[in-house]
């Protein structure tokens, strides 16, 4: 039996290079990252309340935002930046 629904080869997204699940997907990698290594406290995994993906759109270059937010204890969020082409461009607990 074959499940080609899951397969994502061959496929574009339009003329997005790079698209908010794709942002997830690193930003997930990078928050785990993060929690192994001790820089995010346990919390962050066991307390874990919302997950929201924004784009936004300074100027003419589209910036992705993931937000991971945590149900108590401050800070109570911690945000992922990626470029348009998917580039990593920073992490805070601000969102700005």
């Amino acid at each position: 039996m074959t499940l080609s629904a899951y397969g994502h080869g061959g496929k574009t997204h339009g003329d997005e290079t790079f698209t908010a699940f794709q942002a997830l997907e690193k930003a997930s990698k990078l928050y785990d990252r993060l929690i192994v290594s001790g820089k995010l406290t346990e919390d962050w995994e066991t307390g874990l309340k919302r997950v929201t993906i924004d784009i936004r759109n300074p100027g003419d270059k589209r910036e992705y935002v993931v937000q991971f937010e945590k149900s108590k204890g401050e800070p109570s969020s911690v945000y992922f930046f990626f470029d348009q082409e998917g580039e990593y461009s920073g992490s805070n607990f601000t969102g700005k």
